[in-house]
């Protein structure tokens, strides 16, 4: 069982990056390659103290995406729906959506073209593409080419893709390409400490840890290496292997990471540091905590419902077989699982304004689903932005309002402010679980309304034990200290997955919920008022579906208001 540890309730921990835990060797080795930057150890390694070839391939297990990598073959890149050409594009300049700008300049392509095509008939794309590049960024450093994570993520698809970049019988070329790869190692060498925390940095080092292995004269540099990824694990990862970002694909991303990583280290037949396996294996328990019964991610913290073909591709390249996490206290997320049912519930604040771009006012919201057929969903989508979801929509799909939660007077629980950041809101998170006979038993409550409405939002929630019934209670209670706040509206949103048709009863207390080839859940609800609206929802490719919502509407009273509702499985 994969539980996180014991935490003191409403408090999450963040890890400070130091040396501390180091061997004394450790700590030497790394100061001496530092010192060698100031030396001319270091210009002799810049003029080729060691001869330019890749000392091995390692394996990419992972497929990439087989549209996009079709696309390519067809003279353009294509990332979720936008399209560019090849041969029109200015790749000094690459005028597209930063997400867009990243996927090429990171080489993610690469991957893409090696799954719809065959070494011969992949390599001349690679190729011009690659001497394009080359051209406006080999020799002139900058952002966003430059920036560690792309040079790190480039450096990781350059050598595990090396036969579609360096099959070329032009040695000029080659030795341009080589000398590229060993300049951006040397970039990462003086760069990756200096990388925001979090993913990016943890891409940094990881890419200076296998440019030690494959690059000739790389002993230093991986004692080096070794030592600022154990920093950069630390500080991009919480205690129970949640990503800080809290984000499921930064997620996704780092186990990815951490997988190409080992597959440097089986290709050179060296062992894996105990550090960087303890952490693939927390970090591959945490994601799989967020999975559906479908094994598809769950839409949080502006993600979208990442396939299932995807997920398990990224775990199985980690080697790591282990059960989902139920627990995660700092990674925020409660996982209740009985009789097929499956609850998520996020339980914690919003991550900090810096460590994530595309943060959401989601505290308290809940997703289930039924076998492999979801029920209950969040819009999600936010940081998938391209031609199908505007700016202006990814900043609606962060708010309260896209999440199945309470919603108190048409506002976020945590402010979502004009430039995109999140402001203030959520800063403390109680918490309880129990597993009792009847089931399991689940409260939270957050601050993220006392300071403008004067209410704490609590949420209980009860899955019995053969998962066929969750009884939920929203309330809105005094917060204590704080004057009698005001009768104030409220609404409680329930987004329904694409697939189910909701049916409202003559009362307008309940509705009947037929899932597609699925079963027959009934919603009911104590008090307030129920109705039906439209909602949309975001796969994992950045395509929003329209879907259906329930909303229960009321008011909460200055001495308190308490909202319970049901949802049943009936057939």
């Amino acid at each position: 069982m994969n539980d996180g540890p014991e935490i003191e309730e409403g408090k999450r921990l963040i890890r400070v990056s130091d040396d501390k835990g180091l061997s004394l060797a450790t700590r030497i080795a790394d100061r001496f390659y530092r010192l060698t930057w100031r030396t001319p150890l270091h210009s002799v390694r810049l003029k080729g103290k060691f001869p330019l070839k890749l000392l091995a391939v390692p394996t990419d297990n992972i497929p990439g995406d087989v549209r996009s990598g079709q696309a390519l073959r067809a003279g353009y890149f294509l990332f979720r729906g936008l399209k560019q050409p090849v041969d029109t594009l200015d790749f000094a300049t690459l005028d597209l959506p930063p997400a867009f700008q990243d996927y090429i300049h990171s080489f993610r392509w690469l991957r893409d073209l090696s799954t719809v095509a065959t070494r011969e008939q992949g390599a001349p794309i690679a190729e011009a593409i690659t001497r394009k590049w080359l051209e406006a960024h080999a020799e002139k450093p900058s952002e966003p080419a430059w920036r560690a994570d792309n040079a790190g993520w480039r450096l990781f698809f350059w050598t595990s893709q090396a036969p579609l970049i360096l099959s070329s019988s032009d040695l000029v070329y080659r030795s341009l390409m080589l000398n590229c790869i060993a300049r951006t190692a040397r970039h990462l060498d003086q760069g990756a400490e200096n990388a925001p925390v979090g993913l990016h940095r943890l891409v940094a080092w990881g890419a200076v840890v296998a440019a030690s292995m494959l690059l000739p004269g790389g002993g230093p540099r991986k004692v080096f290496g070794e030592a600022g990824l154990r920093r950069a694990i630390d500080s991009a990862f919480h205690a129970d292997g949640g990503a800080i970002s809290r984000s499921p694909l930064a997620q996704l991303d780092g186990v990815m990471l951490l997988a190409m990583l080992r597959a440097v280290y089986d290709v050179r037949r060296e062992d894996m540091p105990g550090f960087i396996t303890e952490a693939l294996n927390r970090a591959v328990a945490a994601l799989l905590g967020l999975t559906h019964g479908d094994r598809s991610l769950g839409s949080w913290q502006g993600a979208g419902a990442t396939d299932h073909l995807q997920v398990e591709a990224v775990v199985a390249a980690s080697g790591v077989r282990t059960r989902p996490l139920r627990q995660a206290r700092d990674w925020g997320y409660q996982r209740l699982t009985n009789g097929g049912t499956v609850l998520l519930a996020d339980a914690a604040p919003p991550p900090i304004a810096r460590l994530a771009s595309a943060g959401c006012a989601s505290t308290g919201a809940i997703e289930l689903s039924d076998g492999p057929h979801r029920l209950i969903v969040n819009c999600g989508g936010a940081a998938l932005a391209g031609a199908a979801i505007t700016e202006d929509l990814a900043q609606g799909l962060r708010t309260t309002a896209a999440h199945s939660t309470l919603v108190l007077a048409d506002s976020n629980s945590t402010a979502i402010l004009g430039d995109g950041t999140l402001g203030k809101g959520v800063t403390e998170v109680e918490l309880n679980r129990q597993e009792l006979e009847t089931g399991s038993r689940l409260e939270l409550s957050h601050d993220g309304y006392v300071r403008r409405l004067g209410y704490v939002h609590r949420r209980l929630l009860m899955l019995s034990t053969d998962g066929r019934e969750l009884r939920g209670e929203d309330m809105l209670l005094p917060a204590q200290r704080r004057r009698k706040p005001a009768v104030t509206p409220f609404v409680i949103r329930f987004h329904l997955a694409p697939g189910v048709e909701p049916t409202l009863t003559a009362d307008a207390q309940g509705a009947l919920l037929r899932i597609d080839l699925g079963a027959l859940w009934q919603f009911r609800t104590g008090n307030g008022t129920l109705s039906i609206e439209d909602s949309l929802w975001v796969d994992g490719d950045g395509c929003p579906h329209a879907c259906q919502q329930l909303v229960v509407t009321g008011e909460a009273q200055p001495g308190g208001t308490s909202t319970g509702w049901l949802l049943k499985r009936v057939g």
